[in-house]
C-alpha cells in the first residue's frame, strides 16, 4: 500500500512539475492543436472574398476540435464578416439578357478571372438584336442599313432600332432600305422599355454610342459589339469591313468578352440638416449620425454609369468645394474646379484628360481625380471597388456644384444634398476582337498614341559608347 501510494504522489509530483515548465515555455504542449489550413473558413465562401480550396480528410487524431465544438463562435464571427461593403468590390452578375452569360472558370480565385478564360456563350441562340447608330452622321446610313438587311434577311433575327432613327428623313426617302423597314421593331427612349428583349446590342459609332447603350439598360446588360465607325473608337474594336464575318463568329459563342464596370450612383436630396454645429465634423472623422434628416432625405435619381460622376463649380466663378466621404468616413475636401469619379474604363476619358493614370476594365477599383485642385499636393487616388464614396456640398461652401452622369442629365446640387457612389454588380459586357488584354493597349496605342516616339537610331560600331568617346 505503501509503495501504491509513494507512486502516485510521484506521479501527481511529476505532472504538476510538468504543467509549470509547460506555463515557463520550457516543454511543448501536450495537447494537439488544430492547424489552420485545417479548419473551416469563419466567413462563408461569398464574404471571406475567395474560393476554399479543403485539404484532403486527416484521422480523427489529428483534429480534435470538431464543427461542433466550434459552433457557439460562428455567429460572432459570421458577424464580423458580415459588411456593407467588401475589399473586391460586389462579385458581378454573370448573365447578360436573357440568353448571354460568361463561360464558367472554376479555378477563379478572389473573384478575379483569368483573362484568357473570359468567354462568352450562349445558352440559347440570340433572336432579339439592338442596332444602335450613331445620329447625326450621314455618312452611317449606308453601314446602317447593310447591318439591318443582313440581320433581318440573313440571319432571320428580330431588329430593334430606336424611333428617331428609321424616321430619319434620308432613311424614309431611301427605297431600298422602305422593303425591309416594317420588319424593324422601334422604341423611344423613356417610354419604351426594352430591357428584357434584348440579346446583343450591336453599335454603330464611336464610344458615345456605347455610352448610350449602357444608359439604355439599368440592370441587366446584353453583350455589345462595338463596330469603329466614329471619331475616337476607344471602346470600338471592330472594323466594320468584315461585319458579316465578325457577326458570324459571335453568334458561334466562344468569343472573348471584357467586363466594363459600371457605378451605381444616388443623388438623395434634403439627406443632410442645414446646421452648423452638425457639420462641424474633425477632420478623418466619421460622420455623426444626427447630420442624416431620415424624414427629409429622398432619392431623387438612381443610375448606372458607365464613365464618370463629375461634380464641378457649374457657371459660378468661385471655388467648387465639396467634401469627400468614403463608407461614412470624410477622407478629405476638394477645393478646386471640381472632381471626377470614375469607372476603369473611364480613367481613359475625363479623368486621364485631368491627369489621372489609366486603369484596365478588369481591374476593380474606382478612381478619383481631382479637377484643377488649388493644391500642389492632391494626386488621383484608387479606392477599392467595393467602398462607398459620398460627396456632398462642405457647409461653408460659397457656392452650389453641379453634377452629371457619363455628360448626360446635368444637374444643380444644393446645401444638405449628397452624391453616393458605389460600384454596380451589372457591368457592361463588351465584346473583344482579339483579346481584352490585346485590344485595350492596342486602343491606348492607336487612339492616344501611347508611348508613340520616333525610335532610336542603332549604333553602327559594336563596340560600347564609353571606348569611342576615348
Amino acid at each position: 500500500m505503501e509503495d501504491a501510494s509513494r507512486k502516485v504522489e510521484e506521479s501527481g509530483s511529476s505532472k504538476r512539475s510538468q504543467r509549470q515548465q509547460e506555463r515557463q515555455g520550457k516543454l511543448p504542449r501536450r495537447h494537439k492543436e488544430v492547424k489552420r489550413s485545417l479548419r473551416r473558413p469563419d466567413c462563408p465562401e461569398h464574404l471571406s472574398g475567395g474560393s476554399v480550396h479543403w485539404l484532403p480528410e486527416q484521422p480523427e487524431s489529428e483534429a480534435s476540435v470538431s464543427v461542433e465544438d466550434t459552433a457557439e463562435s460562428c455567429p460572432k464571427r459570421w458577424d464580423r464578416c458580415r459588411r456593407g461593403h467588401f475589399l473586391h468590390g460586389p462579385y458581378p452578375a454573370t448573365h447578360f439578357g436573357p440568353k448571354a452569360c460568361v463561360l464558367s472558370n472554376p479555378t477563379s480565385v478572389m473573384h478575379i478571372q483569368d483573362p484568357a478564360s473570359q468567354r462568352l456563350t450562349w445558352s440559347k441562340p440570340p433572336l432579339n438584336v439592338l442596332v444602335i447608330r450613331k445620329i447625326r452622321d450621314e455618312t452611317l446610313l449606308e453601314p446602317f442599313k447593310e447591318l439591318c438587311r443582313f440581320l433581318v434577311e440573313e440571319k432571320h433575327l428580330m431588329v430593334y432600332v430606336e424611333k428617331k432613327v428609321v424616321d430619319d428623313g434620308s432613311l424614309m426617302r431611301d427605297d431600298s432600305f422602305s422593303a425591309f423597314r416594317n420588319q424593324l421593331c422601334t422604341f423611344r427612349e423613356g417610354y419604351d422599355d426594352i430591357s428584357d428583349r434584348i440579346d446583343l446590342i450591336i453599335c454603330l459609332g464611336g464610344d458615345g454610342t456605347l455610352l448610350y447603350a449602357s444608359s439604355l439598360f439599368q440592370g441587366s446588360v446584353p453583350p455589345v459589339m462595338a463596330f469603329h465607325l466614329g471619331s475616337l473608337g476607344f471602346l470600338t474594336p471592330f472594323k466594320f469591313e468584315s461585319f458579316k464575318t465578325e457577326v458570324d463568329k459571335v453568334f458561334e459563342g466562344n468569343a472573348a468578352i471584357i467586363l466594363r464596370s459600371r457605378l451605381k450612383v444616388k443623388v438623395v436630396k434634403g439627406m443632410f440638416q442645414r446646421n452648423e454645429q452638425l457639420f462641424s465634423t474633425q477632420e478623418n472623422g466619421i460622420a455623426p449620425h444626427n447630420h442624416i434628416n431620415n424624414e427629409a432625405g429622398k432619392i431623387t435619381l438612381q443610375l448606372q454609369v458607365l464613365n464618370e460622376v463629375v461634380v464641378d463649380r457649374g457657371p459660378s466663378s468661385y471655388l467648387s468645394n465639396v467634401d469627400l466621404y468614403l463608407d461614412g468616413r470624410l477622407i478629405t475636401s476638394v477645393l478646386g474646379d471640381g472632381v471626377i469619379v470614375s469607372t476603369p474604363t473611364g480613367s481613359t476619358a475625363y479623368a486621364a484628360a485631368a491627369g489621372a493614370s489609366m486603369i484596365h476594365p478588369n481591374v476593380p477599383a474606382i478612381m478619383v481625380t481631382p479637377i484643377c485642385p488649388h493644391s500642389l499636393s492632391f494626386r488621383p487616388i484608387m479606392v477599392p471597388a467595393g467602398v462607398e464614396l459620398m460627396i456632398t456640398l462642405s457647409p461653408d461652401a460659397r457656392n452650389t456644384a453641379w453634377v452629371s452622369f457619363d455628360g448626360r442629365k446635368r444637374q444643380e446640387i444644393q446645401h444638405g444634398d449628397s452624391i453616393k457612389i458605389t460600384t454596380s454588380c451589372f457591368p457592361v459586357p463588351s465584346i473583344c476582337c482579339h483579346d481584352l488584354v490585346y485590344d485595350w493597349f492596342d486602343s491606348l496605342a492607336q487612339c492616344l498614341h501611347w508611348n508613340i516616339r520616333k525610335k532610336q537610331t542603332r549604333l553602327t560600331d559594336a563596340s560600347d559608347s564609353s571606348e569611342t568617346e576615348n
